[in-house]
C-alpha cells in the first residue's frame, strides 16, 4: 500500500539538527526527487521559528538516491535575522551527499499585492477522474498513468487533453500541460506540512512539459530525464489536500537540458506558489549499424 504524503514527510529527529527518513518505493531505481525535496524542507522548517513560514527554496539534485535505504538530513542554521531565517540542508545516503537545499523563512508582512496571470481552467469537479481518462488511452499511456496513480499519493484531474495523447497520434504540441492535484489523504493543519507537500508535488511531470514539441513521451525508450536544480517560491497560504492547479511550461531546451516553469493556483484563483526547474533531457545514442 502506498504511504500517504503525511507519512512520507514524517521525519525522525536523531540529533539537534539531524533528521532521518526512509525512502518510499515511488520509483524502482531511484527515489522520486520531489520526495527528497519535500523531506529536506521538513528538516529545515523544523529548525526555523514557528512564526516564519517558508517563502522560498533553492535545491540541487547531486546524485540519484536509493529508494531502499534511509536518507539523513543535516540542517545548518545559517542565519536568524529580524525578518528572515535561512537554513541549508544536505541529504546524505551511503555516506555521500545526494541533495542540497537552501530555504528561507520570513515573518508575514503587509505590502503591495498583484499577480499575473489569472486562473483560467475548468473546475476539477467538472472533470473526469484519472481512471476515466484511462478508458480512452492507448496501452502505453494506460500503464504509465496507472503507475502514477499507484505510487504517488496524489489525486489528479486533467483540464486539457494530455500532450502525450497527441504525441502517440504523431502530433507535435506546444511545451505546456496543466493538471489539478491534491493529496489523496487529508493532511494535518501545519502550514509547513502543506508547503512540503506542494514541494513534493512540484517535481511531478514538470520536466515532461518540455517534451511535446519533440515527439517523445516521458517513458520513450532511450530517453533519460533527471531533475538537476529546483526552486520554489511560496506566495500565499494554501492547503495541499485541497485542489491546486499546476500549470507547467517547458520554456527552453538545449544542450541535453530543459528549463521548465510551473505555477500553483488554488481553486479561488490565487497564485500560491511558483516553480522553476532545470533538468537533464538526454536521448541515448543509438549504435551506428550502417555499412562502412
Amino acid at each position: 500500500m502506498t504511504p500517504g504524503l503525511q507519512d512520507i514527510l514524517n521525519l525522525e529527529q536523531i540529533d539537534l539538527n539531524v533528521f532521518r527518513a526512509r525512502s518510499s518505493p515511488a520509483a524502482a531505481t531511484r527515489t522520486f526527487g520531489g520526495e527528497v525535496a519535500g523531506q529536506a524542507l521538513v528538516a529545515a522548517g523544523r529548525t526555523a521559528p514557528a512564526n516564519r513560514p517558508v517563502h522560498s527554496l533553492h535545491a540541487y539534485f547531486l546524485r540519484p538516491s536509493d529508494p531502499g535505504a534511509p536518507i539523513s538530513y543535516t540542517v545548518d542554521a545559517i542565519r536568524d535575522g529580524r525578518t528572515f531565517t535561512t537554513r541549508q540542508v544536505v541529504a546524505v545516503q551511503h555516506g555521500e551527499p545526494v541533495f542540497h537545499l537552501s530555504a528561507s523563512f520570513a515573518l508575514v508582512e503587509d505590502g503591495f499585492a498583484h499577480q499575473l496571470p489569472q486562473l483560467d481552467a475548468p473546475d476539477p469537479d467538472d472533470l473526469p477522474t484519472a481512471t476515466q481518462v484511462l478508458a480512452g488511452a492507448d496501452e502505453q499511456t494506460r500503464r504509465w498513468l496507472t503507475r502514477i496513480s499507484e505510487v504517488f499519493p496524489l489525486e489528479l484531474r486533467f483540464p486539457d487533453e494530455l500532450p502525450r495523447f497527441a504525441t502517440v497520434r504523431g502530433e507535435l504540441r506546444a511545451p505546456a500541460q496543466r493538471l489539478w492535484l491534491r493529496s489523496a489523504q487529508p493532511l494535518d493543519d501545519d502550514p509547513l506540512l502543506h508547503a512540503c507537500a506542494a514541494t513534493y508535488a512540484s517535481d511531478l511531470l514538470l520536466l515532461s512539459s518540455a517534451l511535446p514539441p519533440h515527439g517523445v513521451v516521458i517513458d520513450t525508450p532511450g530517453l533519460l530525464l533527471a531533475s538537476l536544480d529546483h526552486a520554489v517560491w511560496f506566495h500565499a497560504p494554501f492547503r495541499a489536500d485541497e485542489w491546486l492547479l499546476y500549470d507547467q511550461e517547458g520554456i527552453w531546451a538545449g544542450g541535453s537540458r530543459a528549463l521548465c516553469r510551473g505555477r500553483f493556483f488554488d481553486r479561488r484563483g490565487t497564485l500560491v506558489a511558483s516553480v522553476v526547474q532545470e533538468g537533464l533531457v538526454r536521448v541515448a545514442q543509438q549504435p551506428n549499424t550502417s555499412m562502412k
